[in-house]
């Protein structure tokens, strides 16, 4: 096997495992992602969920989802959420770099 040949499949190789490593978005997470940054340089008013703990993002879901805490929009979005899709992607924030 020729070097490029060799490279391209550790290239290929590489690709596989990083992909089969990434969890994907459960539904309902790319909605998050239009006001609430992904990048910790990004400045914002609207805290990152990335890295947050899950059940700080659980406890405010289901505070804005019972009108405890107010909002803007935050307390209409939550009520769109079952509890089981606000655990999820609140694991998944979670647990991204």
């Amino acid at each position: 096997m020729d070097a490029r040949r060799l490279l391209l499949a550790a290239a290929l190789a590489l690709a596989a495992v990083s992909a089969a490593g990434a969890a994907e978005a459960p539904p309902g997470a790319s909605s998050c992602s239009g006001c609430h940054a992904a990048n910790a340089g990004v400045d914002s008013a609207i805290p990152r969920l990335v890295g947050r703990k899950a059940d700080e993002i659980v406890a405010a879901m289901q505070a804005f989802r019972s009108g405890q805490r107010h909002a803007t929009v935050m307390d209409q979005i939550a009520k769109g959420f079952s509890d089981a899709e606000i655990q999820a992607i609140a694991t998944w924030y979670a647990t991204l770099p």
